[in-house]
């Protein structure tokens, strides 16, 4: 990776705040060539109409208006079923008073002016209301000037409604003012100064829209990656070798694969980046002969060092590292200093929790089509969350400007987190390199594509609290490892803690909870032989999808110590004072707000009501992404736990979230499901692990994600909030866990703490009560 930390283009360049407003950015447009094969939306098939000597009217780099009063809304983030273009598109056709049915969206190729493109981190509404907001209330200031102008009155007695402009007796539509000629821009200092409509006289924004996408993706017409075609294509297979890092090949016989009618070479891939070191490409003239062929290349390799780590390795090494308290990261939570606290008390509760190796098992296997057009360029066809990240790396293992690198916009089957790090696409791109830049498609098997993952790292975390002489919470520790992706592909992202080490925010945020809790002490440390052994990624919910395991079991274990329902304990700590008042347009209300979504999931799922034998109720309540960006979720569940098999029943799933405001209620709503559907799968289901290099699990056969049978009574609700939006792709995953471990603490008396909670794990524990 020192390729991409030496890039001074590249996104090792932009600082964290960068990072997060850089949607904002503006900077140079190339020109550039679009093929035939992207000149169509890939989630509309509508084509992009660009500003064309007053033709079209742009007030901002966001959006167009034509002459026929047709709004095209430029989407930088990646469609994968959560209908991101319909939500933000709303976000500006209402603040510009433009009717629904005259807009469209268009999800564009990557160029600098978009600034930073990624579709992570539940950010994309979040980030994108001030933004858009602002720039349709510009596109509805210079229209409203126009026509002022046109009529010779005082912009002030204009108003907009509906694509149109009107002031007394006069009227005119939008188009016809782009067509009379609308050439007003705004700066940056302007855009902020603007005014925005209140939140109360929005129209869109809330309220139940037909979703711009639906038509083409209910009728198959939508275009995924995996859809990509080119003429004079040619396939190609890879056979991968025994470690994800640090192998290389020592021979390669493809005498046997030459007698298959289509084949026609395997290279064995040089890779700068060091993304795929040691792959074998296997080109034929379809995706069958490549696949056939592959199966008859003999490869030997010298193996990278993880051939001989597992997953026990992991967990092992990453308990050692905790034990040195000079390592890690401290973050601030306020008073940190915890030992003395500890040591004036003989009250203390000590917990340990893991979880292990879970894959992404998107619905798309990783796909890339790549060449090289004729004026040099390299085109990326690919379904992609992280465009800027994955341009960087193309542009090392290539050899070339990151400016060469055009990542082309097709919708995804599937992303969760797997398609930020576009790693998939370097070797499709270096066999095309190797080929004169002749197009290369890769479509990777299932197998292929699960050996390749980069998974959610398996984790260990070890949490103390203790207790004055009346029970009261006085400090809590909580020392977590795993492996960190962004230590691994973006280290520029990995802000400083007290004592100035760097740490992985994504890898640490909600353990820095909002619980009252006196003395808190954070640590995050990296594990290094994770980081060597496979390539850890970002997976849907981040850190808080373990960081909260630990701490909602936590709670609710430190609850019984301290003889109190666990409901009560957590709501007394949830108190929005200092640091956890919270703050700024989103965090405002703080901990009061996580009680709120707490409280009302609790009296949804009937807390304390007597349960029949074998059947428990359990809650717990996290927030997502981070503490700048907070969206409170609450879940409660009831389970049946059968004792003699230990198989668990989860019977009710109640889902209660504050995310401010509701920007598209149907999307958030089904985004919500999944994702708690999600926290279901990777609490009973779903998990694999590292054996000698290799993830154990390459199919559906023996990585068994929730089936739909097993899926139960799912009910998500919203809180009615005036606070800037939130995310909402992520968040309603964290609570998942824990909910169902505490429920099966109070249907057994067995507490759990490692995920996935196996039956045969759970039979275990009902054994030891």
């Amino acid at each position: 990776m020192s390729s991409l930390r030496d890039n001074k283009n590249g996104i090792n360049g932009i600082t964290r705040r960068g990072f997060l407003i850089g949607m904002t950015a503006v900077g140079v447009s190339f020109g550039f060539p679009r093929s035939a094969l992207a000149a169509m939306d890939p989630a509309t098939n509508k084509g992009s109409v660009l500003p064309d000597n007053g033709s079209v009217y742009e007030p901002s780099l966001w959006y167009t208006i034509d002459q026929a009063g047709k709004v095209k809304v430029n989407i930088i983030r990646s469609e994968m079923g959560q209908h991101v273009g319909t939500a933000i598109a709303r976000i500006l056709a209402d603040e510009l008073e433009a009717p629904w049915e005259n807009v469209e969206i268009i999800h564009v190729d990557s160029a600098n002016k978009w600034g930073l493109m990624v579709t992570g981190g539940s950010w994309s509404v979040s980030q994108s209301w001030p933004v858009y907001r602002q720039a349709g209330a510009a596109g509805r200031t210079a229209l409203i000037e126009a026509a002022a102008k046109k009529w010779g009155v005082s912009p002030a007695s204009c108003k907009a409604r509906n694509g149109m402009v009107l002031s007394g007796k006069h009227k005119i539509s939008y188009g016809d003012l782009v067509a009379e000629g609308v050439s007003r821009q705004f700066t940056e200092e302007e855009l902020k100064a603007l005014t925005l409509k209140p939140n109360h006289e929005l129209q869109l924004v809330g309220k139940q829209v037909t979703s711009l996408d639906i038509d083409n993706k209910t009728t198959g017409k939508a275009v995924f990656g995996i859809d990509a075609k080119m003429e004079g294509m040619v396939y190609a297979s890879a056979i991968q070798p025994p470690t994800r890092y640090g192998s290389s090949v020592t021979s390669l016989d493809d005498s046997a694969a030459k007698a298959v009618k289509g084949y026609q070479q395997s290279i064995a891939l040089d890779d700068p980046s060091g993304t795929v070191p040691g792959w074998v490409m296997v080109i034929a003239d379809s995706f069958m002969a490549a696949q056939k062929a592959a199966k008859l290349v003999k490869v030997s390799w010298q193996a990278g060092d993880a051939v001989t780590v597992s997953e026990a390795d992991i967990i092992s090494h990453g308990r050692a590292l905790l034990k040195d308290n000079a390592k890690g990261a401290i973050l601030d939570t306020g008073t940190v200093e915890t030992a003395s606290v500890f040591a004036k008390t003989t009250d203390t509760i000590e917990h340990e929790y893991l979880t292990h190796t879970v894959l992404h098992a998107q619905m798309e296997p990783l796909n890339a089509l790549v060449c090289q057009s004729e004026d040099g360029f390299w085109e990326i066809h690919s379904g992609c969350q992280w465009q800027s990240l994955t341009a960087s790396v193309l542009a090392a293992a290539l050899g070339v400007p990151e400016e060469k690198i055009i990542i082309r916009a097709y919708l995804l089957g599937g992303g969760f987190g797997r398609r930020l790090n576009g790693d998939y696409t370097v070797p499709a791109a270096l066999a095309s390199k190797a080929l004169g830049g002749k197009p290369v498609k890769l479509i990777m098997t299932r197998p292929q594509d699960m050996l390749f993952d980069s998974p959610r790292s398996a984790s260990v975390q070890q949490l103390k609290m203790a207790f004055d002489s009346a029970k009261h919470v006085v400090a809590m520790e909580h020392h977590a490892t795993a492996g960190w992706p962004t230590e691994v592909m973006v280290p520029v992202f990995m802000p400083k803690g007290v004592n100035g080490v760097v740490f992985d925010p994504f890898s640490i945020a909600g353990a820095d909870h909002w619980y009252r809790v006196g003395a808190q002490k954070v640590r995050a440390v990296s594990n290094d032989l994770a980081n060597a052994s496979f390539r850890p990624g970002w997976l849907r919910s981040v850190g808080p999808g373990w960081t909260g395991w630990a701490v909602e079991s936590f709670m609710d274990e430190a609850a019984h110590h301290a003889g109190k329902d666990p409901l009560e304990f957590r709501l007394e700590l949830l108190t929005a004072q200092g640091r956890n008042a919270g703050s700024g347009p989103i965090a405002v209300g703080g901990a009061s707000r996580q009680a709120a979504v707490l409280q009302q999931a609790a009296d949804m799922i009937g807390w304390g009501t007597q349960q029949a034998e074998g059947y428990g109720l359990g809650i717990a309540s996290t927030f997502g992404q981070e503490r700048d960006m907070p969206t409170w979720v609450a879940c409660a569940v009831q389970v049946h736990v059968d004792k003699a098999t230990g198989l668990v029943n989860v019977e009710k799933l109640y889902v209660v979230i504050d995310a401010g405001i509701i920007v598209d209620p149907n999307g958030a709503e089904a985004q919500c499901q999944g994702a708690a559907l999600w926290g279901l799968s990777m609490a009973l289901f779903e998990g694999t692990e590292l054996v000698n290099g290799q993830f154990k699990d390459t199919n559906f056969d023996t990585y068994t994600p929730l089936r739909l049978s097993q899926t139960p009574e799912v009910k998500v609700e919203f809180i009615a909030s005036k606070a800037a939006p939130s995310g909402l792709g992520e968040p309603a995953v964290t609570p998942v866990a824990p909910a169902i471990a505490n429920a099966i603490y109070k249907a057994t008396g067995a507490r759990l703490r490692t995920l996935p909670m196996t039956p045969q794990d759970i039979k275990a524990a009902i054994a030891n009560v």
